[in-house]
């Protein structure tokens, strides 16, 4: 028997935060397909500052944004700049930036952990919280999805945030060369 309707999915904006209490509590919206060049623009934005530190783009700003979105077990999540007072700040002045992306999260269930592919925040979301209050929302959707180990990976020389990931709770477990960039792999336990 077929039916009329058909179930939202993974990369459905339909679904915003409705899966998710970990991201209706951080304002956090679930990226769609339709997402795909806010994504590559805050990606981009927040990460090549990064370039002349490492002697290249950092690993993200070279992701298939289709084929993250599509992909099993990978979830993306947007917080977008409001227009409400003590809100995140804009460039754009008052009301003038609501709805366009500050952040994101990229994650990918594996079978033992919640794997943190990429967090990134917009320059003019940057000092506000913002980025606290992401990883506090990955803490929660790993616990959503049944995890309690988060792992991430960041290049050697983003040394700022590997001593934001260490206050944050993460512990660094090795340091290798994987996908052609020196790499420091960190973990933390949760729940």
């Amino acid at each position: 028997m077929t039916s009329d309707h058909s179930e939202p999915t993974p990369t459905d904006p339909t679904m915003m935060n409705a899966t998710s209490p970990a991201a209706q509590a951080a304002g956090l919206r679930r990226a769609g397909v339709t997402d795909a060049a806010t994504i590559t623009a805050l990606t981009d934005a927040a990460y090549r500052p990064w370039i002349p530190i490492i002697g290249r783009e950092p690993g993200p700003m070279g992701d298939d944004i289709a084929a993250l979105l599509s992909a099993p077990g990978t979830e993306v999540w947007i917080a977008d700049l409001a227009a409400g007072p003590g809100e995140i700040p804009s460039d754009d002045g008052p009301g003038q930036a609501a709805g366009r992306a500050a952040g994101l999260v990229v994650l990918m269930s594996e079978p033992d952990h919640v794997l943190l592919h990429s967090v990134a925040v917009a320059p003019v979301a940057q000092g506000t919280g913002l980025g606290r209050r992401l990883m506090r929302f990955v803490d929660g959707r790993a616990l959503e999805l049944g995890q309690t180990q988060i792992r991430l990976y960041t290049h050697v020389k983003m040394a700022r945030n590997i001593v934001l990931y260490g206050r944050l709770g993460y512990q660094e477990t090795e340091r290798r060369v994987d996908e052609g960039f020196s790499r420091v792999f960190m973990t933390k336990q949760i729940g």
